[in-house]
This record gives C-alpha cells, sequence and structure tokens, in this order.
C-alpha cells in the first residue's frame, strides 16, 4: 500500500468458513474449498467477478461449513480477518473443489448475518486501520518499552538461524522496514503455533494485548532453537542447513538435527563403500564402472532421486561374490553314502553326481554341468536338487520358473527404468553369497511367453558353458562369471521346452516309482516323517508293509508318492486323536484297562474281523501296544478303496483290448474298446482323440481289411469286406481326457481283430507300439513308464515293439522277473501272443484261373 493512503474495506463482505488454519493480517493462506456453500462463493463472487472490491471476502475461523446446503449455518466466530483473494484453481479429482491463496488485510467483527444463501454474507465492522500504520515513529512513542522487547526477541530469533538463506536474509529486512504494530501477526503466523494460540491473536483487538500475547511464543521459540543447538554436533561451514519455522512449508526441528545427523553418517557410508569398492576382489571391468559410479555418486546432492540408484547399485556390486567360493566335499564314498540316505532308487542321478565328483578331484577348473530332470510330479527331483547340494557341500537356491513370461526376471531390468532391479540369477547370487551355488531352476517346462519378451532365450545364455562364463544382468551392465554354478532344471515332459534350450540341457530321465520302491521310500523316510511331524512315536503306531501295499494299489494311482503321504498323514492324524483320548482318559484305570483288553483281542485274534480304530470310544493305549494299522483300520480312516482291480472283468467280451499309454504323470493303462452294428460303413472314434491316433485307428481297419480273408475275418452278414453294411465304433474311455499318440496302434488292431473273429483277447495282456500299411510294429517312447503301469495293474505279459529291446535295461530287475516281455516287430506276432492259443493264419492255396 502507498503511504498516506487509507483503506476501507466494504461494508458487506461475503463470508468464507474455514476450520483448517487461521488467517492473520499480513500473512498467506492457502485453503481448500469443496463445499456447497463455500463452492458458490467462489463460483459467483470470485470467479466472476470484474472489479478488486469483489476479490475481498472475509474468512471466518474455526468454523465448519455444513455438509448439505440445508442444514443451518453453525454459529459463527466473532472476529474474522477480510482478505484478499490471489490465486483460484480448480480441480475434479477425486471429487470438484478449489484451492484459494489467500491475503490477510486486516480484522473485522460480524455485525449482523444478512443472508445465509446461496452464501453466507455479513455486515462487518472494520476493527484494524489500515492507515495507522504510516506513521511508525507515533507508534513507537505510544508502546514504549513493550514494543522495543517485541522487537529485540524477534531479532534474536531470526539471528539464530543462517543468514546466509536468502529467505532469511530476507525476514531480516522486513523486521526493519515493516511498521512495529504489523510484526505480532506476522511473526505469530510463521514460528510453530498452534491453531488455538493463533486464535486468541486475531482475537486480541487492542494493540497491547497483541504484543503481550506473542512475546511468550518468541521466548518459547527461541530456547526451542538454542537447545537444539547445544544438542547438535559441531558441523562444516559448508554443512549448515536451514532451520526453516514457517508452519506452511517448515520441517521439524527435531527432524532437521535428526537429518544433520544422517547426512553425517551418510558421508562415512559413502567412505566406507568406496573403501569396500576398491577391497573388494571384483573384475577390472566392474572396479572401473564403479569407481567411476562413485565419482558421480560424490558430486550428487542427496535429494536427488538418483543418488539412491547409484547406491543401491554400488552395494549391489560390493555384495555379490565376485571371487567367494565354498569348498567341494569330494569324497565320492561320503557322498555315495549320503546320496543313498536321502533318496532311494534314482541310480542315474547319483550315478551323474558321482561322476562329477570323480572329474573334480582330477581337474579343478571343472565348469559346473546343466542339468535337467525330466520326469512326472512327486517323485523327488526338487529335493534330490537340494540332497546334491548338500552332498557337494554347496549353498542351494531355487528359482521357480513356472508361469514367468518376463526376460527380465531373468536378465534384470536396465536401469534407466523406474523401480528397475537385477534378474533373479543374480538376485539369487547375492543371496547365497558364493559364486559357485547349487541352482535349481524349477518347472522349466512351465515357462510363458509375452510381450515382455521370451524368458525361455534369456536361458539360453545362462544355460550355455560357452557363455555363461561372462553373462551379462541389464542391471549390472557388466559381466559376471556363472560358469562355477551347477545349474539342475526340473521338467515334467521336453515337449514344451524350446529346442534350444533342450539342446544346451543334459537331459536325465526320472521315472515313477514300482511298488517295491514306493514300500522302501515310504518305510525309510515318508512314515518317520509323518510321525514327527503328527508328534508320534513306533511305539505307538505300526504299518505294516502290506497295509502300505494297499495304500498304494487301492488308494493311489500316481508315479510319484506325494498322494502316499498325504494317506499317511491321514493315518497319523487319527491315531494321534486315538492317542490323545486315551491319554486324557489314563486316569480311569478301569477303562483303561478295558479299552487294554479289547485292543489285544482286536490284534490277536484272525478269525474274528478286528474292530476298527474309530469303534472303539475308550481307547486308551500305553505305548507299550502299538496301535496296528491293518485293512479294516484303513478303510474305517480312508475310506472305502478309490481304486479296484478291474482287467479280467473288463475283457470279458469281445472286442476290448488293453494299451498302454504315457503322461506326464507316469504310464497307466488304457482299454479300448469296439463294437459293430448295421449301418453304412462308417469308423466313429470317441474320447477326445487327437489326429495322430485317429491316423492310427483308420491304419488300423484298412491293415485288417486288406487281412481279411487271411485271418477269416467277416462281418456279421459273413463278408470279408469289413464295413460292408457295417458301422464301426471305437472308443477309448476316460473321455474327459485329451489322448494323442502313435502307440495305440497295435491296441486298436488287437481290439478290432478280436470283434471282428469273436475271440477274446488274453485278460494279462498290455500292448504298446506303432503300425504301418505292410503290418510292421515300429518303436515308441515311455517304454519303461508304460512297463511300471502295466506291472501295478497286474498284468503278467506286455507286448513291445522289437526295436524297444533297449529299453528294457531301464526297468529293475524285480518288475522283468514278474513281467513277460514279447518283443514284436510285425502284427502277425502282437496277435498270435493277444489270443489264447494263437490266431490262425487260413493257408493260402494256389488256383489255376482258367481263360478260356
Amino acid at each position: 500500500m502507498a503511504a498516506g493512503s487509507a483503506i476501507q474495506i466494504p461494508s458487506r463482505l461475503p463470508l468464507l468458513l474455514t476450520h483448517e488454519g487461521v488467517l492473520l493480517p499480513g500473512s498467506t493462506m492457502r485453503t481448500s474449498v469443496d463445499s456447497p456453500r463455500n463452492m458458490q462463493l467462489v463460483r459467483s463472487r470470485l470467479l466472476k467477478g470484474t472489479s478488486l472490491r469483489s476479490t475481498i471476502i472475509g474468512v471466518i475461523p474455526n468454523t465448519s461449513d455444513p455438509i448439505s446446503d440445508c442444514d443451518d449455518l453453525p454459529s459463527l466466530h466473532r472476529i474474522g480477518t477480510a482478505a484478499l483473494a490471489v490465486q483460484v484453481v480448480g480441480s475434479n479429482w477425486p471429487k470438484p473443489h478449489y484451492t484459494l491463496l489467500v491475503t490477510g488485510l486486516c480484522r473485522f467483527q460480524i455485525l449482523q448475518l444478512l443472508k445465509e444463501k446461496p452464501y453466507p454474507v455479513a455486515e462487518v465492522e472494520q476493527l484494524d486501520r489500515l492507515e495507522q500504520f504510516t506513521n511508525q515513529h507515533k507508534s513507537e512513542e505510544e508502546l514504549g518499552e513493550l514494543s522495543e522487547q517485541f522487537y529485540k526477541y524477534a531479532v534474536q530469533l531470526v539471528e539464530m538461524l543462517d543468514m546466509s538463506v536468502p529467505a532469511v536474509a530476507k525476514l531480516r529486512r522486513l523486521l526493519d522496514n515493516l511498521p512495529r504494530e504489523a510484526l505480532p501477526d506476522i511473526l505469530t503466523s510463521i514460528i510453530r503455533t498452534s491453531n488455538q494460540e493463533k486464535l486468541q491473536i486475531l482475537d486480541a483487538v487492542r494493540l497491547e494485548e497483541r504484543f503481550k500475547m506473542t512475546i511468550p511464543l518468541l521466548v518459547r521459540q527461541i530456547e526451542g532453537l538454542k537447545l537444539l543447538q547445544k544438542t547438535r554436533k559441531p558441523k562444516q561451514d559448508d554443512d549448515k542447513r536451514v532451520v526453516s519455522i514457517r508452519p506452511g512449508r517448515r520441517i521439524n526441528h527435531i527432524t532437521s538435527t535428526a537429518e544433520d545427523e544422517e547426512e553425517e553418517e551418510d558421508h562415512d557410508d559413502v567412505v566406507m563403500l568406496e573403501k569396500k569398492i576398491r577391497t573388494s576382489s571384483m573384475s577390472e571391468q566392474a572396479l572401473k564402472v564403479c569407481l567411476k559410479e562413485m565419482k558421480r555418486l560424490k558430486k550428487m546432492p542427496q535429494s536427488m532421486p538418483e543418488y539412491a540408484l547409484t547406491r543401491n547399485y554400488l552395494e549391489l556390486m560390493v555384495e555379490l561374490p565376485w571371487n567367494k567360493s565354498t569348498k567341494d566335499r569330494l569324497e565320492i564314498r561320503a557322498a555315495r553314502i549320503l546320496l543313498d540316505n536321502d533318496h532311494y532308487a534314482m541310480e542315474k542321478l547319483k550315478k551323474r553326481v558321482l561322476e562329477y565328483l570323480a572329474v573334480r578331484q582330477l581337474k579343478n577348473n571343472l565348469k559346473g554341468p546343466i542339468l535337467c530332470f525330466v520326469g512326472p510330479p512327486g517323485v523327488g527331483k526338487t529335493s534330490v536338487g537340494r540332497s546334491i547340494a548338500k552332498t557337494l557341500g554347496r549353498e542351494f537356491h531355487r528359482i521357480a520358473l513356472g508361469g514367468v513370461c518376463d526376460q527380465s526376471d531373468i536378465r534384470g531390468h536396465r536401469r534407466t527404468y523406474v523401480g528397475s532391479m537385477p534378474g533373479r540369477i543374480i538376485n539369487g547370487l547375492k543371496t547365497v553369497g558364493v559364486n559357485n551355488p547349487v541352482f535349481l531352476l524349477d518347472e522349466v517346462d512351465k515357462l510363458g511367453k509375452s510381450l515382455q519378451g521370451d524368458p525361455a532365450a534369456a536361458l539360453l545364455e545362462v544355460l550355455d558353458p560357452e557363455q555363461n562364463h561372462s553373462f551379462t544382468d541389464h542391471y549390472l551392465n557388466v559381466a559376471f562369471d556363472l560358469s562355477q554354478v551347477l545349474f539342475i532344471a526340473t521338467a515334467n515332459t521336453t515337449a514344451t521346452i524350446p529346442p534350444a534350450l533342450l539342446d544346451r540341457m543334459e537331459i536325465i530321465q526320472v521315472p515313477g516309482y514300482t511298488q517295491e520302491e514306493k514300500i522302501e521310500i515310504a518305510h525309510r523316510h515318508l512314515i518317520p516323517k509323518q510321525l514327527e511331524q503328527h508328534g508320534l512315536t513306533p511305539q505307538q503306531i505300526q504299518i505294516p508293509q502290506v497295509t502300505t501295499l494297499d495304500i498304494i494299489t487301492r488308494y493311489t494311482r500316481e508315479a510319484g508318492v506325494r498322494s502316499l503321504d498325504r494317506k499317511l498323514g491321514a493315518i497319523c492324524r487319527a491315531v494321534a486323536v486315538k492317542v490323545a483320548e486315551g491319554q486324557h482318559k489314563e486316569t480311569k484305570p478301569d477303562r483303561a484297562d478295558m479299552g487294554e483288553g479289547e485292543d489285544c483281542r482286536e490284534h490277536v485274534t484272525e478269525d474274528t474281523k478286528p474292530e476298527s480304530i474309530s469303534d472303539t470310544a475308550d481307547l486308551a493305549l500305553p505305548p507299550e501296544m502299538p496301535i496296528l494299522i491293518d485293512f479294516h483300520a484303513l478303510k474305517d480312516i480312508l475310506g472305502p478303496p478309490m481304486y479296484e482291480t478291474e482287467v479280467s472283468e473288463r475283457l470279458s467280451q469281445p472286442g476290448v483290448a488293453i494299451g498302454l499309454a504315457w503322461t506326464p504323470l507316469g504310464g497307466e493303462i488304457m482299454f479300448v474298446e469296439a463294437s459293430r452294428m448295421d449301418g453304412e460303413g462308417q469308423l466313429t472314434l470317441t474320447g477326445q482323440l487327437g489326429d495322430v491316433m485317429k491316423e492310427s485307428a483308420h491304419l488300423a481297419i484298412s491293415w485288417l481289411r486288406s487281412n481279411a480273408k487271411r485271418y477269416q475275418l467277416t462281418n456279421a452278414s459273413g463278408s470279408f469286406d469289413l464295413l460292408d453294411n457295417t458301422d464301426i465304433h471305437l472308443h477309448f474311455p476316460a473321455g474327459a481326457v485329451t489322448k494323442d499318440g502313435p502307440s495305440a496302434g497295435v491296441t486298436i488292431v488287437t481290439c478290432l481283430a478280436s470283434l471282428f473273429s469273436g475271440r477274446l483277447v488274453c485278460s494279462d495282456v498290455a500292448m504298446t507300439g506303432e503300425i504301418t500299411l505292410r503290418g510292421l510294429v515300429l518303436p515308441v517312447g515311455g517304454i519303461k513308464d508304460k512297463v511300471l503301469a502295466a506291472h501295478r495293474a497286474g498284468l503278467k505279459r506286455v507286448i513291445i515293439p522289437q526295436r524297444n529291446e533297449k529299453d528294457l535295461e531301464e526297468i529293475a530287475e524285480n518288475v522283468r522277473r514278474e513281467v513277460t516281455f514279447v518283443l514284436a516287430s510285425c502284427l502277425d506276432e502282437v496277435l498270435n501272443v493277444a489270443f489264447d492259443g494263437g490266431f490262425a493264419v487260413k493257408p493260402r492255396v494256389e488256383r489255376l484261373n482258367s481263360k478260356l
């Protein structure tokens, strides 16, 4: 305002109701407007006004505007501040509102509320005479010592701050240039005060009263600064930081001091980080990059976002195990004992690990092999990887790749992206802390692919022994040696693994377990584990091998042992209930003795049916009387058997044969059924068959039609044309499961031969093999899994192609003793074995046809 001018506010003012803060004359405040009356005030008065008078409003503190227009106004605060609206900013998020920047002019008193809607308007009386501030000398004479005392405290407060900061120097100049009468309001709005204290200053209309109320606030602020200066550590002049005390923009003094201490600690940390970089054993290229980044870090302000990114990068580089490794345990005999104790069977895996140990004894710098265990779920692929790490004395780290569809998970993100981080390989090395761990890449066959790249392609560099000595993660951007890492991948099938990735790995097949192997695994590993998990002892429960065999054959149907483990857990839980009940009832000796006698009769008497565990209500067994799990107890705990042997029943009519199929879960037996009916010579196939299996069915019917006279095969009308007025329906049960592959060819031929000859296929014979139009039997895959499935089903003879004889070496000796293998090279041999008494071939009679 110009000297000698007088400013009078309008006698009628629109009122802005606020409860967030208190606006004092001479200060500026930013307030949010979202209530109906206040929004209407902004729209009607401020945004549509064209004169300076329309921008002057009355700000009423400590008063909330009602949420609805229908609500009555609350009682208004008696004193308000006339303000000039400097800025209006509107926004629609998260809801429509305005943000006002207002500057206080003077105090006013509400005389009468003229209207409430659409926004309140009141008749006011101006309390502060703005023109009195023009005569500074008169004010000083009237106030005398009170004004001087206030001025002294104000100067003392400002000089305690850093005068090199422009805002502090400007405040010091204002103390000399502004009238003393304006200083109480201005300083009260700057220093740390509560809204209640500001409200008291606003209500202090008399200038003398205002000075008296403000001086204690200044003294309190000065004492607080003195206390902080005593506790603050001495710092260099160039490390001084401003202690701002403006409430709208200030930083807490305590926080400021804590930040100063943190800055000192950060400075020490940076020095320590540089020392670690120089003393680390990283490669020359990595050291050069780190020193360059450290140089940039020192010149960078800590407030920059890139400061934290660069520091995190350098800390990761220091933590990586560039040359730190563990020493391998190379004693082959001890390794063999450890592997045998941890896992039963798995001879191929154990042999490969022992070979690696033997070569490591002869050559120290051997590159880590890249193995891939392929087999059905539950056979121990993941657990054997952990056991290999334990055998070698190495650190173990598992990386789950199932569902990963971003190549950055493998290679990391570039540091130019927000939230960038290294890939899983580098993170794993940081976690284990050595450069020669055992990395298990779990479920490598379930990698995905998306717009973010192909992670399988990113693994090509990781799993290539000729390239991974200089693996470059996008985040590190320097080469890291992975050649000493032992990579073990696991998969259920190789069909979904890209050929280029499959070519880089050494495939080791992990087939399903035989019944004998499952029994040994259950009694060596699963049962002791379940007893320990359920707090039981061998003196409280006994599971004989016969019961385990019943669980395997009648309650589970799998290649691994996971379902078997769950069934054993269910048995242990049922026994734990009975043991806990028995301990609770041991206080009743008569009932306990009675239960003991009943239990003895239950397990000793073999002629009568034993009483199940659930039927004994007062069971309280002492430790010397273990609970024996027999067939009847098994039925009470697990329910009726889930799987029954149905081979003999299913082969009680012509047109049924047993085939062998391979699935990711292991081998399965598969029944092929055929029927014929009058029709137009159509072949119907059902059971969700793939194209290859459909082609096998057409091959089979074509071969049989061409050899119908030879085998004396006729249709219902006695014709050798098998499809003459005859429809054939070929069905593969379990229709909800998709089936495909060429190995069902011999089974379809046998099934149709049985149908047209009216003879039964032997119930103990299963078969597999691909066929040709000439009647040859071609080799197929998955022989071991298929043979194990036939052995589990109780089949005694298995027909396989002649060229699959080499695969029989992988089958356990006990299975080969119990199953008779028939090696067939043509369909004649298959049919002769599949039917009792062979499949007779009618000899050809040479006839001379007359040409007359």
